[in-house]
């Protein structure tokens, strides 16, 4: 798709940043209080290096996506690892190319901080994006626990 923008979050992003993290977390049937919007909002701004990330997709200079990421230190290399956290791009630009440019500038985040590893994880059930990340992506036997 012609005219995609990625770029990192800025203040100013931060009524259409809800709206995509909002159609996002509704899409996992999931939601967060207002205090983890506010002190996500923040985090994202931290200047700390294992602080999440974000960026936005604008296509013609509209927010149609959104990806957040968090470096994080591994006992596997002396590089971090980059988990991709959260990705999301409206349902009328899907299969135009938002997701994988959201992925690829988190690569580009990823090999320009020196990390060993980007990994993220999904739904089994979605089929839309898993076409995606078997182009973009190698998939894990790993299974994810999680505490009861």
């Amino acid at each position: 798709m012609a005219g995609i923008t990625i770029r990192a979050l800025e203040k100013a992003d931060h009524a259409e940043w809800r709206r995509l993290w909002t159609a996002y977390l509704d899409f996992y049937e999931s939601c967060v209080s207002e205090e983890v919007y506010a002190t996500t909002w923040a985090r994202l701004f931290d200047s700390g290096h294992f602080e999440p990330k974000g960026m936005i997709a604008l296509v013609d200079g509209k927010p149609v996506g959104l990806v957040h990421y968090i470096m994080h230190r591994t006992c596997w290399a002396v590089g971090d690892n980059c988990y991709l956290q959260d990705l999301y791009a409206d349902p009328e630009v899907r299969g135009t190319g938002i997701g994988r440019a959201l992925i690829e500038a988190v690569y580009a985040e990823a090999d320009a901080a020196g990390a060993a590893n980007v990994y993220w994880m999904t739904q089994d059930f979605n089929d839309t994006a898993r076409r995606l990340y078997d182009r973009v992506a190698r998939l894990t036997p790993f299974i994810k626990y999680q505490r009861n």
